[in-house]
């Protein structure tokens, strides 16, 4: 019989208790510091992906900058094999409004870093409050 090994649901409470506030105040190379060295970062902007922890710094540099105050709020948690899937809320400040989402993503991890995370949402309500 094969054995579970990724995170119990307290474990990945406590891990998203701190990465999630990383994501708010525009600190990119504190939020790159959850990430493994060869990560793989994935959102709707860039379905591809991000490569390292260098290519994930220059874009977290991007995207911080644009949003220095949003808020990410866990809101469940399952786990799965070598990380956990992390079901969230963000409040997004955009100068016409507050838009409000609800995304899940997938969390890998080694060593008590990030190796993979890849996020998804419809990104359609951003966009438009950033087009009005």
């Amino acid at each position: 019989m094969a054995t579970f090994e990724g995170l119990g649901e307290t474990e990945a409470r406590d891990f998203t208790s701190r990465w999630l506030p990383a994501w708010t105040g525009n600190d990119p190379e504190g939020l790159a510091a959850y990430y493994a060295e060869d990560a793989v970062y994935c959102d709707p902007a860039v379905p591809g992906g991000v490569r390292g922890r260098e290519e994930i710094v220059a874009y977290f540099r991007r995207l911080l900058g644009r949003y220095p105050d949003w808020v990410w709020t866990n809101t469940d948690v399952r786990p799965l094999r070598d990380g956990f899937l992390n079901y969230w809320h963000a409040v997004v400040p955009t100068r016409n409004g507050v838009v409000e989402c609800d995304g899940v993503c997938t969390v890998s991890l080694r060593d008590g870093l990030i190796t993979r995370n890849e996020v998804f949402f419809d990104r359609s309500p951003l966009l438009a409050a950033l087009t009005a």
